[in-house]
């Protein structure tokens, strides 16, 4: 501490700015644990940002003077559903309804304009009758660590797209990431399908919340994360 980090380009969720989840796995790299994590700004790409001890125990991430983000350990209370099979979570990605006008294309979790296995491919759809929302996912080999396992920030990546559209459901309006809380319980090789799937947590104005969670094949929840989602006024 301090530290510097950098968001790629590549890790867009709107087109100039990061994805959410990826930047807040940045800032949660930096906490023992499970951590929340609040976006204050739309975090910038290419650009050097500072991390540093906040007085809170936790961290901060600046751009110059600007507060971009913050984190801090956290207790993470979410009652996780059982996840849906990975036939149940295939069938549920023919019913992604943004595969076309898509508000973000480019978004690097679930844009379905990127090129192909540059992003996560997250398309999420909903299971059955279910509140659920799910879909398959296939890390690409460039996305993990030198052991063959999904680097963490890629984790928290596949824990925030889901949930926006697990908490809009039906009316999807444009909403940005506001706060995620998140755990990784433990980091899954990049080999093997994985099942990531949402719910909806409720809603207090603008706010709207879900749950998040990703499955191993057998069944094991290997990360979870609670978000929360501001609707854009405009």
């Amino acid at each position: 501490m301090p530290a510097l980090t950098t968001i790629p380009a590549r890790f867009n969720g709107p087109p100039a700015s990061g994805n959410g989840g990826y930047s807040c796995g940045l800032l949660a790299a930096h906490i023992r644990g499970p951590a929340r994590v609040r976006l204050h700004v739309p975090p910038p790409l290419e650009t050097g940002l500072r991390i540093t001890a906040s007085d809170s125990g936790g961290v901060a991430m600046y751009d110059g003077d600007t507060l971009v983000g913050s984190a801090a350990p956290a207790t993470l209370d979410l009652e996780i559903p059982a996840p849906p099979s990975l036939s149940e979570a295939l069938a549920a990605m023919e019913r992604f309804p943004c595969y076309t006008n898509h508000i973000f294309p480019t978004c690097f979790v679930c844009g379905p304009e990127r090129p192909h296995r540059d992003g996560l491919a997250l398309f999420p759809g909903p299971v059955g009758d279910t509140a659920l929302w799910a879909c398959v996912w296939r890390p690409t080999s460039d996305l993990l660590d030198e052991s063959g396992h999904i680097r963490p920030e890629i984790m928290w990546s596949a824990l925030d797209c889901p949930g926006y559209f697990a908490a809009l459901g039906s009316v999807l309006r444009p909403a940005l990431l506001g706060e995620l809380a998140g755990e990784i319980r433990t980091a899954p090789r990049g080999d093997l399908p994985l099942v990531v799937y949402a719910w909806p947590l409720g809603e207090d104005g603008r706010k709207f919340f879900a749950g998040a969670a990703i499955a191993a094949p057998d069944g094991q929840v290997v990360a979870c994360a609670r978000s929360t989602w501001i609707v854009l006024r405009t």
